[in-house]
């Protein structure tokens, strides 16, 4: 089977999922314009906040599909 999935982002997957760290965040942001929510790290970098973008929400115009081209459907009530 092929994946996009790449070794980073299972690192960074086991990582959030762990518990271990606490430096990840929600963060309000954009994609493109459209209004999003992108899961970030936050780390402290000389006298500021430096914000690195892991996974980014699904905006309206995007549509998510398997491999085979279907798209996910979204369970009734969720969003």
């Amino acid at each position: 089977m092929t994946t996009n999935i790449t070794a980073d982002q299972r690192a960074v997957f086991k990582a959030l999922t762990s518990g271990q760290h606490d430096n990840f965040a929600l963060f309000s942001c954009f994609v493109n314009g459209a209004p999003a929510t992108a899961i970030v790290t936050v780390q402290w970098d000389g006298d500021e906040f430096a914000v690195a973008p892991l996974f980014v929400s699904l905006t309206p115009d995007m549509v998510l599909t398997d491999h085979d081209g279907v798209p996910c459907r979204v369970p009734e009530g969720a969003s």
